[in-house]
């Protein structure tokens, strides 16, 4: 599959560098406001979030996790990491994607509306995607699904031929594998 390629708007020789994705990792204060700050961010420099989960991790301490996936060249990841580590509020930011190896999951509700042929064929696809009937009636399924972002995306792909009526999920949780704290 080719990759998106981004060209410089400096004058001179024209680079061409990769489109990435990368995981960000980010400490913060759980203060008001915090996460505003760090979206503001993104907003006013034009950059995507692809994903964003963030929740409470030392409550002692009253740090949060702020876990974004975002995409474009290497020096714009750079750029953000930079900018982000500036921040008052920001204790760390770890590129979980260039740190080694790590642990990305994602959760999913899927609702499935089915009957006949197409209920058991549903039912058999969740079975095989490890998905949990967690609601349902004669008319419809509520799945709960974890893994990885393709593993959700084929499953959603899959349901949506069966009856694919509603889709709400988290966005990616990560973690870096091994002994080492972020």
């Amino acid at each position: 599959m080719l990759k998106p390629k981004s060209q410089s708007h400096y004058v001179g020789p024209a680079v061409v560098q990769d489109i990435v994705s990368r995981t960000l990792s980010v400490l913060v204060d759980n203060e008001p406001g915090v996460l505003a700050r760090v979206i503001g961010l993104f907003t006013a420099r034009g950059y995507n979030i692809d994903s964003l989960t963030v929740t409470e991790t030392e409550h002692e301490k009253h740090v949060s996790r702020i876990t974004i996936v975002t995409t474009g060249t290497p020096a714009v990841i750079q750029q953000i990491k930079h900018q982000l580590e500036r921040m008052v509020p920001v204790h760390r930011v770890l590129d979980l994607t260039v740190e080694g190896q790590s642990m990305e999951r994602e959760l999913a509700l899927v609702k499935v509306a089915g009957k006949g042929d197409k209920r058991i064929e549903a039912l058999r696809m969740a079975e095989i995607f490890r998905a949990n009937v967690i609601d349902a009636s004669i008319n419809h399924f509520v799945f709960e699904i974890t893994g990885k972002a393709s593993k959700i995306e084929q499953f959603i792909q899959i349901m949506t031929d069966l009856g694919l009526i509603e889709v709400s999920r988290t966005g990616i949780a990560a973690i870096g594998r091994g002994d080492a704290a972020m």
